[in-house]
């Protein structure tokens, strides 16, 4: 079973573990070493922060990663988001299409927003691709946009309206049914 939960401050140290894990870092904007007085800080904002919001994934009663939308901006009706996932033992058990339905189910048919947008280290194709399953569509291209580990990586820019969502959501929910993902 896979179910999203939302974040508290019991979580902080376990993010903090999650966030400095080379697997996941390495998907993430920057390289260094996160310290505690960082990280402190960081979930201190995002705690009271109203643009964003944040959720721990669980799968079979295990936290395995983390789920965010940020940048959540009212006045024109769109967000950003990203996720990982931190356990090797969730991956290719479906948890990534479960974040992604239920990410564009909250965000269009909760949140009412037009719009769910999301950028994409160029060398994670795999995540690109999941994307795109779900009917996000490349809106740009960042050259040369992050720097990690001393070299220059593009980032994907996509994103997927309502009407969109709207359009493929029955497909989508009967794939996922199909398999016992919702």
């Amino acid at each position: 079973m896979i179910e999203l939960r939302d974040i508290n401050s019991s979580d902080k140290d376990k993010l903090r573990e999650w966030r400095n894990m080379p697997e996941i870092s390495k998907y993430m904007y920057f390289d260094h070493y996160i310290t505690k007085e960082e990280h402190e800080k960081w979930f201190k904002r995002i705690s009271s922060d109203k643009t964003t919001k944040y959720w721990i994934i669980v799968c079979d009663g295990e936290d395995v990663g983390l789920v965010n939308l940020y940048g959540i901006d009212n006045r024109n009706s769109r967000c950003y988001w990203a996720f990982y996932i931190s356990s090797s033992k969730a991956r290719g058990k479906g948890v990534g299409s479960f974040v992604e339905y239920s990410v564009l189910h909250y965000v269009f048919d909760k949140m009412c927003l037009n719009k769910l947008c999301c950028e994409v280290l160029g060398f994670n194709e795999p995540v690109v691709r999941m994307h795109k399953k779900f009917g996000f569509k490349e809106e740009g291209l960042f050259q040369e946009h992050i720097i990690k580990n001393n070299q220059p990586h593009k980032v994907y820019c996509l994103a997927i309206l309502r009407s969109e969502w709207n359009d493929i959501k029955p497909e989508i929910v009967k794939r996922l049914k199909k398999v016992n993902i919702i």
